[in-house]
């Protein structure tokens, strides 16, 4: 089967599992999801789903998401909106995808892991459902976009500065050198529009406002007793200038008449926008900006394996809480202003720890053949940094193997937080890619070469500080006599059956 046609099967098996084109409200991806706006999550065969092997996982959130991976979920979603649009239209549905065999007997199978998942990720909606954390949702919401051209732009500087360095195609450079700068010269911009579009307005006037940043002729307006600089504000800048923006343009489509609404509206928004910008928060999100990054040296440079220690080993926790969405504006700024994030290569080391965790469940259960399964699955993905099907699929719903898994990310993030901290900044020139994926995206103050050295010897630290803590804390006597039970084999000896959903709910 050509990649065309098996990209379009997997989303014709989709379909149909998730309710159909008439279930499906909206269709989005970001770099491993799948994202699902649908009527009736009830229509969902989740189960069915999950057994697709294109299917990593699935997440609930604001949208129903379907982990499919990086690369995978890019080619998948085309397919997927061709077919709701042909379902629309009248054409002939795809056949359902045949459900997927029952599940073993096993007295705690992955079955009963998954839907230990799905409660805890019900709860975890439920919790994150606050003012607050809407509110980063949508912040983050303005980011993930950008992703992709974060990622492309970044390995082009990277393969540049290994170009410069090695004196190799110095006729070439120049113009890698302006392929990997252009989008971060402009990145302001599709800030603004982009936030514009989350926020209610109109988005070209959003880019309009926020390009106002990045003009060269900027330097000819003084502020506070100072002249401004072209890009002075960042993204942060740009990020209020556009949610001003809807603001004053909200406010103009109440009062203006109908007639000249097209003529006054536009103009007044870019007019008290872009004052405003000029002459307050383009100085005053320059100083954020300055403050943010000097934060993130300071952080590492004197707490340094004890901040990693921390940054590591919380960073799944507040990816559970839904806190995780407010670093991406984080990450933006120390990349626009230093060329790096140094904060991206410890929170990656999270991943390490579930890798490591995985490894140890899987030879703690030699008997039970359906939670091995998943994590052979899962495994592969999880190397690359896409760890929502270990994370919800296995170690999540046991409980005690996620806390043991946040404790390898711990000692990962401490590692290379130390090098941080004796001046070897270690750095990520773009954001969304985790694991092995990350490696094409460092950069660092001391070459490249030591730079891949360290995170690739955190990230064995992570996997082998999750597997030992695992291996030897993350179970229970009573927790491994059950999992390991034969599927012949009565749960160990009590009063009464215990279901399966109690017996998890006890280890978590």
């Amino acid at each position: 089967m050509s990649e065309e046609n098996k990209h379009r099967a997997t989303a014709a098996a989709i379909l149909p599992l998730v309710g159909g084109a008439a279930n499906v409200t909206s269709v989005a991806h970001c770099m491993t999801r799948l994202r699902l706006g649908l009527r009736d999550r009830s229509l969902v065969q989740e189960e069915v789903l999950k057994a697709l092997p294109a299917v990593m996982g699935v997440v609930e959130d604001d949208t129903y998401q379907i982990v499919l991976g990086p690369g995978t979920v890019s080619r998948v979603t085309p397919e997927f909106e061709a077919l709701v649009g042909a379902e629309r239209a009248g054409a002939p549905e795809e056949p359902a995808a045949p459900a997927a065999p029952a599940g073993g007997s096993d007295p705690v199978t992955a079955e009963e892991l998954a839907a230990q998942g799905a409660a805890l990720r019900a709860e975890r909606k439920a919790k994150n459902a606050t003012p607050f954390k809407l509110f980063l949702r949508r912040i983050a919401n303005i980011f993930v976009p950008l992703i992709p051209a974060l990622i492309g732009c970044g390995i082009i500087a990277g393969l540049n500065g290994l170009l410069v360095n090695l004196q190799w195609l110095p006729a070439v450079t120049p113009a890698l050198a302006a392929i990997a700068s252009g989008f971060m010269a402009l990145i302001a911009v599709f800030v603004g529009y982009n936030t514009a579009k989350e926020f209610g307005g109109t988005p070209i006037l959003g880019g309009a406002v926020a390009s106002i940043i990045v003009y060269a002729k900027v330097a000819d307006v003084e502020a506070f007793g100072q002249h401004l600089s072209p890009g002075q504000g960042g993204v942060l800048g740009a990020l209020a200038a556009a949610c001003l923006g809807v603001y004053v343009e909200k406010r103009c489509r109440r009062w203006v008449p109908e007639s000249v609404d097209v003529l006054v509206t536009p103009t007044v928004t870019v007019l008290v926008s872009g004052l405003a910008t000029l002459f307050g928060l383009m100085f005053l999100a320059g100083e954020v900006s300055t403050w943010i990054g000097d934060a993130a040296d300071w952080l590492l440079a004197h707490g340094g394996a004890g901040a990693g220690f921390l940054l590591g080993g919380l960073f799944l926790p507040l990816v559970m809480l839904g806190l995780h969405q407010a670093l991406i504006p984080i990450h933006t700024t120390l990349i626009e202003g230093a060329g790096f994030t140094v904060l991206l290569p410890i929170l990656a080391m999270a991943g390490a720890g579930q890798v490591g965790a995985a490894l140890a469940i899987y030879l703690r259960l030699p008997r039970n053949t359906s939670i091995r399964t998943t994590i052979k699955s899962a495994l592969w993905p999880g190397f690359l940094g896409v760890g929502e099907p270990l994370i919800y699929g296995v170690s999540l719903p046991l409980g005690r193997p996620f806390v043991t898994a946040c404790a390898g990310g711990a000692f990962g993030g401490a590692f290379v937080g130390l090098f941080n901290q004796l001046g070897t900044d270690v750095g990520s020139t773009a954001i969304g890619p985790s694991g092995w994926a990350l490696f094409p995206l460092l950069d660092g103050n001391h070459g490249l070469a030591q730079t891949i050295a360290i995170y690739a010897a955190g990230l064995i630290v992570g996997y082998v500080a999750g597997f030992v803590a695992t291996y030897w804390f993350g179970f229970t006597k009573t927790m491994l006599a059950e999992l390991n039970a034969a599927p012949d084999e009565p749960a160990p000896a009590s009063s009464a059956p215990v279901a399966a959903d109690e017996r998890v709910a006890e280890k978590v």
